[in-house]
């Protein structure tokens, strides 16, 4: 059965998610590319280097993003989302690395380091998954569908 997800089911979706796939377009090529992210229930946050993404960010913010949950080819739930880019500066952006982190980061790292290919005194280190620009998505519209046998 195919059919349309609740708006309670979006929401636990975009929630309980934390990588989806971005689609960007400088108006003559599409760019898809998985990204991280965190959903507070009005704006999806990302960070991101500059780059060929953060490039045609700029220059165009109408973006599209797609989370899913694949149990089997016929057994899977899909969001849609179109929006737009926004960087943020400053204390917003701070505001944004924080709530992202706090949702993402737990995630990337395990909170012990086995043995077998570390030393016992050896460190998480998540320096490198920093990234230097923050943004947001601000929502314009969501939709979602199912499949269920």
């Amino acid at each position: 059965m195919l059919g349309k997800l609740t708006s309670t089911q979006i929401n636990n979706i975009l929630s309980s998610q934390s990588v989806c796939r971005l689609a960007c377009t400088d108006g003559k090529k599409p760019y898809v590319v998985p990204v991280t992210y965190a959903y507070d229930g009005k704006f999806i946050y990302g960070q991101t280097q500059e780059g060929t993404k953060l490039n045609i960010l700029r220059k165009n913010p109408h973006v599209c993003l797609q989370m899913d949950i694949m149990n089997s080819m016929n057994n899977w739930q899909s969001v849609m989302v179109q929006g737009t880019f926004e960087e943020l500066k400053n204390k917003a952006a701070d505001t944004a690395r924080e709530y992202l982190f706090s949702k993402v980061l737990t995630l990337m790292t395990s909170s012990t380091i086995h043995n077998f290919e570390h030393e016992s005194a050896a460190k998480v280190d998540d320096s490198n998954r920093i990234k230097t620009i923050m943004y947001r998505i601000k929502i314009k519209e969501v939709t979602g569908r199912f499949e269920r046998q």
